[in-house]
């Protein structure tokens, strides 16, 4: 089982390729999904992250109201660096015992970690191969725009504060150019998995 790690700025296209490689029979793994998942009641991040930041982030429900416990984090680094703390080693653990499920069920040919964070998160020890879905700027904003409603001011502050191509091509073994028409991008996917 190939373990690939796939990465990008927003806009690049990511959704897309793993929605193909799920159709290649890949099993994926989202990490800011299983982020989610494992912040739900009884969970491993659920029990640390209300000792921390206390049952005021509660709904009625026991969940954790997500916007609550934001208008704490994204205010105040240090909070958030702790929040990070509890999330990001729970996802990691998570993969890890879940790679060794899946392997050896010996069913699955293709194992997907995407996360935006992938590189500066150490996934690289993790996965064989990381693939950068690289797009021009320009055509990550016409697709923001389009699909996610905000302007394309709001999408150029947030691509500024994300790496940049360079810190992608520089650690990444694969760059996948997504700019074009996607049957481009298959074609290229396509050709990776059959090596």
């Amino acid at each position: 089982m190939q373990i690939i790690g796939i990465t990008g700025g927003i806009g690049s296209g990511k959704s897309m390729v793993l929605s193909y490689l799920k159709d290649c029979g890949a099993y994926i793994v989202e990490t800011d999904k299983l982020a989610h998942h494992l912040m739900e009641p009884d969970m491993p991040a659920y029990l640390r992250i209300v000792e921390c930041f206390g049952y005021t982030i509660l709904n009625d429900d026991r969940t954790i109201n997500r916007n609550v416990l934001g208008g704490i984090v994204f205010s105040d680094e240090a909070k958030l660096k702790q929040l990070n703390e509890i999330v990001h080693p729970a996802v990691k653990k998570y993969i890890i015992d879940d790679i060794k499920r899946v392997r050896s069920d010996g069913k699955i040919d293709y194992y997907v970690i995407e996360a935006a964070l992938l590189i500066q998160d150490g996934y690289r020890e993790i996965c064989d191969t990381i693939w950068f879905i690289y797009t021009d700027e320009q055509t990550r904003i016409k697709r923001l725009v389009a699909g996610r409603g905000k302007t394309a001011k709001d999408y150029e502050a947030v691509i500024k504060n994300q790496d940049d191509e360079d810190f992608y091509r520089a650690n990444c073994d694969v760059v996948i150019d997504n700019s074009n028409d996607f049957e481009s991008t298959q074609n290229v996917i396509n050709d990776l998995l059959n090596k």
